[in-house]
């Protein structure tokens, strides 16, 4: 490194980069799902890179970057939050602020059993409960005490090199504790219950190769031949008979003349009509009764397949299913999937929709549009960031949390900047998602946002306590790691009690909610592999937002808690 280290000690930039290059190499690596991630990678290329070269870090560039992502943060984790609170249910809300609540404690307690200095306690929570933005909010709440600017960098310097030794257990524990800790504890089948909840949804599990009939639509047709059944019904008749499975008669041939389709429309011999409906319905329902032809006129009609932002109050909590039986209008139009946040959440007839909800509707163009416009709004493709509103919002964001102050131990402390823009930006985000076009960003920006800014944060953060990793290593490793471990256990325990035995959860769902309040996907991808079925995102789904909230800040809470004691 010798004849490179002038360029990165001149070139401040070269370092960053190289860490967040290196950091996400390393974070590809897995063993049986278990890895450190990218963000927690570029952390430990930086204290890698930082331990042998002295790079010069601006904080002015980690504040830009780190105010970045607790923007996109709460911009993306909003809708979840605040829909949790008001419509999610007050059991799903109470596991959410739980789970947090208890790490926060929990790190406390263990810094004061472990007479752990408050850089090292913030890191161990961040490790511990794998949510690195704990390494931002407390270095800021570091550097607004009362303290000399030597003591601040020293502490804000312990809190990466604790995070690193915490992080992969953190992980590894979500994982265990939730795929065989917590089933082991709940005597729960997890294939068995994974089946009851399908059963309980009316949700109907794939063939291994083959695609969701959810997800494929189509519109064909077909010459009615003696002795068709259809024969002498009408359309709204022909259509109920078949009401299980939803296909419905959109165009009619007559005599060479295509015809208007009305409910009362008598089918008649030798008529073509055009269906539409799931491939699967097509193939083994209609096609026994009537013969396929192909007509290129009647065919020839638009489809459109719109991303629809759910905001109307009348769905709001309603079942596919009773959302189907209620509504005559959304005749023709498929629901082709629903997204919660960043998670796909399975169709079944017990799927509840919430406002919020990012649903695709698939069908004939007039329907599908007189139906997004009844739901809610249509996610326009090709919008761009809207620049004004996420520049505003932060500059404000960040200054009311600089004047906002609260009392802790006698004195007077700011919110923070970084906490402050993530409240702005949660609620930034679910006024989104109930107006799309207002203060847009678009899907692709805030993953920016969220993984750029926070992996050349964490980079930046290890490349300054590069030079004082090893020696911290061996002072408090080992005392730091075990620590962590009751860090990341005690939450997923208290979580399990109080969700079985105090809110009588579904087990399935819960042990999904248990990954999501510790906003660790590979641990609800663990329970969905053992449990041979999608069904525990809906868990997921309901406390994941509550952890990125909730944690983040807690790493403000948690340097206010050890000043003040």
């Amino acid at each position: 490194m010798e004849w490179i280290a002038p360029y990165f000690e001149k070139n401040a930039e070269l370092a960053v980069f190289l860490a967040i290059g290196v950091g996400y190499w390393i974070g590809k690596f897995k063993i049986k799902g278990v890895g450190f991630g990218p963000v927690t990678g570029s952390l430990l290329a930086g204290l890698m890179i930082g331990s042998v070269v002295h790079v010069p870090v601006s904080d002015t560039a980690k504040s830009l970057l780190f105010l970045l992502f607790m923007y996109g943060i709460g911009y993306s984790a909003g809708p979840g939050f605040l829909r949790g609170i008001r419509d999610g249910g007050w059991r799903w809300v109470a596991l959410g602020i739980v789970i947090p609540v208890t790490g926060l404690l929990t790190a406390y307690a263990m810094a004061k059993v472990l007479n752990l200095e408050m850089g090292y306690a913030a890191g161990m929570m961040s490790g511990g409960l794998t949510e690195s933005p704990v390494i931002g909010t407390a270095s800021e709440a570091i550097r607004a005490l009362p303290i000399s600017d030597e003591e601040k960098t020293r502490l804000v310097s312990q809190i990466p090199i604790a995070d690193a030794l915490t992080y992969i257990f953190g992980t590894f524990g979500v994982i265990f504790f939730c795929s065989y800790i917590g089933p082991w504890l709940l005597r729960l089948d997890l294939k068995a219950e994974a089946l009851k909840v399908e059963q309980d949804l009316g949700f109907e599990r794939e063939t291994e190769g083959v695609s969701s009939g959810f997800r494929m639509f189509e519109l064909r047709a077909y010459e009615i031949v003696p002795p068709s059944p259809a024969i002498g019904t009408t359309v709204e008749e022909a259509e109920k008979r078949l009401s299980s499975v939803r296909v419905f008669v959109e165009r009619v041939r007559r005599n060479g003349k295509i015809i208007e389709v009305r409910p009362d429309l008598v089918l008649q011999a030798h008529d073509v009509v055009a269906v539409i409906g799931r491939q699967e319905a097509l193939l083994k329902v209609v096609e026994t009764h009537v013969k396929e032809i192909f007509d290129r006129d009647i065919l020839d009609v638009p489809t459109a397949t719109f991303d629809v932002v759910v905001t109307s109050k009348t769905l709001n909590g309603r079942t596919v299913a009773q959302i189907r039986e209620e509504s005559e209008d959304i005749r023709g139009v498929f629901l082709k999937s629903i997204k919660r946040g960043e998670e796909q959440i399975p169709i079944a007839p017990g799927t509840r929709i919430f406002r919020g909800d990012l649903v695709t509707l698939h069908g004939l163009e007039p329907a599908v549009r007189r139906v997004s416009e009844r739901i809610g709004d249509v996610l326009q493709g090709g919008e761009g960031t809207d620049f004004i509103a996420l520049g505003l919002a932060i500059c404000f964001g960040a200054l009311a949390g600089l004047v906002l102050t609260f009392p802790v131990g006698g004195l007077h402390i700011a919110m923070g900047t970084s906490v402050a823009v993530l409240i702005v930006g949660l609620g930034m985000g679910w006024r989104n998602s109930v107006r799309p076009t207002f203060a847009v960003l678009p899907h692709d920006a805030i993953e920016l946002m969220k993984s750029l800014g926070l992996a050349a944060f964490v980079a930046m953060i290890g490349l300054k306590a590069g030079p004082v990793f090893l020696t911290a290593l061996k002072e408090i490793g080992l005392t730091v790691f075990l620590g962590g471990i009751v860090v990341t256990l005690t939450p997923q325990l208290v979580g399990l009690v109080v969700g079985r035995y105090v809110l009588k959860l579904n087990p399935l769902l819960l042990l999904g909610a248990l990954a999501g309040a510790q906003t660790m996907t590979a641990g609800l991808a663990a329970v969905q592999e053992r449990s041979g079925s999608p069904v525990a995102v809906i868990g997921y789904s309901s406390t994941v937002a509550f952890g990125h909230i909730l944690i983040s800040i807690g790493g403000t809470a948690l340097i206010w808690m050890l000043h003040s004691s």
